[in-house]
C-alpha cells in the first residue's frame, strides 16, 4: 500500500482553533492517533472547509473571529450530519446547552487534556460510523417500525407519519437506541454510557438537551410522534411504542 493510498484511507478530522498553539496541539496528538489533519483558523474559513469536504469529525472552538463556533455549528447543521465536537472556555451549563441546540455531538472545555479528546474522537467516530449501509458487513437490513416512527439504519433515515425527520448524528443515535426497545425505561445515566460511551461520569444534562431537541424536531413533523419520548419521573425516559393520540 502506497503512502497516499494509507493517507486516503485515514479518517479525516478538521480542527478549528484561532489559537495556533491550540492547533498544533491537536495536530499532533490527533495524527499520533492516526487522523488525516486539516486546519482553520476562523469561523468562516471552518465553515467553507465543511461545507465542501467530508470529514469524519469537526473539532469547533467557540470564540473565534469573523463567525463563531456556536454559527458555524448551525449552518453545517442545515447541509451536513458531520459530528461536531465543542471546544471552548466556557464550562457554564447555559453554554453547554447552546452548543447542543446548535446540533453539537460532544461539548469539552478548556483547559482540556489532548489524550481525553483522542478519546472521545475515537467513540464518536466508532460511534457514528458502526451503522455501515448495506451489504458491506453482510448484515440484514436493519429497519425499525412503529406507529407514527420509522427507521431505517442503512440509510440512517427516520421518518415520522411519512415525513422525513433531519437528525444530527447524536440525535438519531439516541433515538435508534430508545426505538430498539420500546417501553422500557433508561436511566440517564445509561443512555449516557451506551449512547456517548462515556466510560467516565459525564453530564446528565447532555441527555435531557438531546431529548429536548428530539421531540422538537419530530413534532414538527407529527405531534404524535413527539410524544412518544415520555419522562418517567425520577427513573428516566422511554419511547412508548402506543402513543396517547388524544389532544
Amino acid at each position: 500500500m502506497t503512502e497516499e493510498t494509507n493517507q486516503d484511507n485515514k479518517k479525516k478530522l478538521l480542527v478549528v482553533d484561532d489559537e495556533d498553539r491550540i492547533r498544533r496541539l491537536l495536530k499532533m496528538y490527533l495524527e499520533k492517533a492516526d487522523y488525516s489533519i486539516e486546519e482553520a483558523e476562523n469561523g468562516q474559513k471552518a465553515l467553507d472547509l465543511a461545507l465542501e469536504n467530508d470529514y469524519d469529525l469537526i473539532l469547533l472552538d467557540v470564540m473565534m473571529p469573523e463567525m463563531d463556533g456556536l454559527e458555524v455549528a448551525e449552518e453545517i447543521r442545515k447541509e451536513k450530519e458531520t459530528p461536531i465536537m465543542m471546544l471552548t472556555a466556557k464550562g457554564e451549563e447555559l453554554n453547554r446547552i447552546q452548543g447542543f441546540e446548535a446540533g453539537v455531538d460532544d461539548y469539552i472545555v478548556k483547559p482540556f487534556s489532548p489524550r481525553e479528546i483522542v478519546l472521545r474522537v475515537a467513540a464518536i467516530i466508532k460511534r457514528t460510523k458502526s451503522e455501515s449501509p448495506a451489504g458491506t458487513n453482510g448484515d440484514v437490513s436493519d429497519t425499525l417500525t412503529l406507529p407514527h416512527l420509522e427507521i431505517d439504519n442503512d440509510s440512517r433515515r427516520v421518518t415520522a407519519d411519512g415525513k422525513s425527520v433531519n437528525l444530527t448524528p447524536k440525535e438519531y443515535d439516541l433515538l435508534h437506541y430508545l426505538m430498539s426497545s420500546p417501553d422500557q425505561i433508561f436511566g440517564r445515566e445509561q443512555l449516557l454510557r451506551e449512547v456517548w460511551k462515556y466510560e467516565f461520569f459525564g453530564d446528565l444534562r447532555t441527555v435531557d438537551t438531546h431529548i429536548k431537541r428530539l421531540r422538537e424536531k419530530l413534532k414538527k413533523e407529527s405531534e404524535v410522534a413527539s410524544k412518544m419520548i415520555e419522562t418517567v419521573w425520577g427513573l428516566g425516559y422511554k419511547l412508548n411504542s402506543y402513543p396517547d393520540e388524544e389532544e
